[in-house]
């Protein structure tokens, strides 16, 4: 029989009777034909408690204790939806991580999956049984401990899980019906798509959009896994298709953009009169690095003289007092005179495999956002994407000006 990987987040299984909801979107598909796995989120909200909890405990847990209080929320989710699988007279018996087993590198609280053995999955489905799997979570096998996957881990659960047992597809039911051309929050006019290829959603879920988790889109391009993003509170007689994630070959006709893609929480630096020297990049770059910081577009501006030069950067709003605590305990190695930032930027990004093919694409946006008075802080491109960074207060200008010019309100 064909298997499917079903995924459900937290508030899709927000209480009981969403979870009775699910069992009766199961329910449809094992009538389909398929043999079914499960991933589950913790119930919306649980994570954030039992993370109070830990630290309320104590503020410098032990990692390894804080995975293991964490992954709890997944467990209760998974006995209840088997449980309410089992009423509803379908087979299912629920599984945590460390028992199918999901093996992980030691990284508590940001684990990455190492193997998923599938032979007891498999001899579950053997016995015509749902497997009803804890997302989010497995074991370190040197260990033998619990290790968390990190937040959004639960996508990266599902995906790993279709790869490793051959699904068909891998269904991820959200609280949103697909993937849209923007957040129609902002953009009334946004379209949800029908298709949207790997590289497309990995840029879309790298650059703002909260549908799907950035390791998981990896991990289904890496596996090539069919994902879609679908609605849970679709009534499951009457569920929509929603957006499919697929190869490029997949996609008949692709428009040059795809979607417009924005995200809140970046933070500028400029260090000004840098010693235009060998080895200064690195000793920017290097300690921020070490320090896990990630640090997105970078713009170098030579002085007249070639003696100095100005270096902006962006780096993730969280971390731009520890950015900036560190760069100035690195001022004599560096050899700066003086450091600048501002935290009230955003980063808004255009995105298309089409851009391969068309010139001028980027040009075009400039154009536009200078008539309508928006400037721009910086630039960054790659082969399918590009992304400025702008003053946050013309957010929501700089994306219905880039979703209209690019025929996206008619998509």
């Amino acid at each position: 029989m064909p298997r499917l990987v079903m995924k459900f987040g937290g508030t899709s299984v927000a209480n009981v009777d969403r979870i009775r909801n699910v069992a009766r979107h199961v329910a449809r598909e094992v009538a389909a034909g398929y043999d079914v796995a499960v991933v589950v989120s913790a119930m919306s909200g649980k994570t954030n408690e039992l993370v109070g909890w830990v630290k309320d405990a104590n503020g410098l847990y032990d990692e390894a204790e804080y995975d293991a209080v964490v992954a709890s929320g997944e467990q209760v989710t998974s006995g209840l939806l088997a449980i309410a699988l089992q009423k509803d007279g379908i087979k299912a018996r629920s599984w945590q991580g460390w028992q199918i087993p999901i093996e992980t590198s030691s990284a508590h609280g940001s684990a990455r999956i190492a193997a998923i053995d599938s032979a007891n999955l498999d001899a579950g489905f053997r016995r015509g049984e749902v497997a009803v799997i804890s997302g989010f979570q497995g074991i370190h096998k040197e260990t033998g401990r619990i290790a968390t996957l990190g937040r959004g881990g639960s996508d990266t659960s599902a995906v790993a899980v279709a790869a490793a047992i051959g699904a068909e597809r891998c269904d991820i039911y959200t609280d949103v019906d697909g993937v849209y051309t923007t957040d129609p929050r902002v953009v009334p006019k946004a379209k949800r798509m029908e298709r949207v290829t790997f590289e497309e959603m990995l840029e879309m879920a790298s650059l703002g959009a909260k549908v799907l988790q950035v390791r998981s889109v990896e991990l289904a391009m890496v596996h090539r896994v069919p994902t879609t993003v679908r609605s849970s509170f679709d009534p499951p007689d009457a569920a929509r298709p929603g957006t499919l994630i697929c190869d490029e070959d997949d996609i008949v006709e692709q428009q040059i953009i795809t979607g417009i893609a924005f995200a809140k929480d970046e933070a500028q630096i400029t260090l000004r009169s840098v010693k235009d020297s060998p080895g200064v990049a690195a000793a920017i770059f290097g300690p921020l690095a070490d320090a896990n910081i990630n640090v997105d577009m970078i713009i170098q501006t030579v002085s007249g003289d070639q003696s100095t030069t100005d270096m902006t950067f962006t780096v993730p709003e969280a971390d731009y007092a520890r950015t900036r605590t560190i760069l100035d305990q690195q001022r004599e190695t560096i050899g700066f005179a003086q450091i600048e930032g501002a935290t009230e930027v955003v980063k808004v990004s255009a995105i298309g495999v089409g851009m391969r093919s068309h010139a001028g694409v980027a040009a075009k946006a400039f154009r536009a956002l200078a008539q309508k008075g928006i400037n721009i802080r910086a630039i960054t491109t790659s082969e399918i994407k590009f992304s400025v960074l702008i003053d946050a207060a013309y957010t929501e200008l700089a994306v219905r000006t880039l979703h209209s010019l690019y025929g996206l309100d008619q998509a």
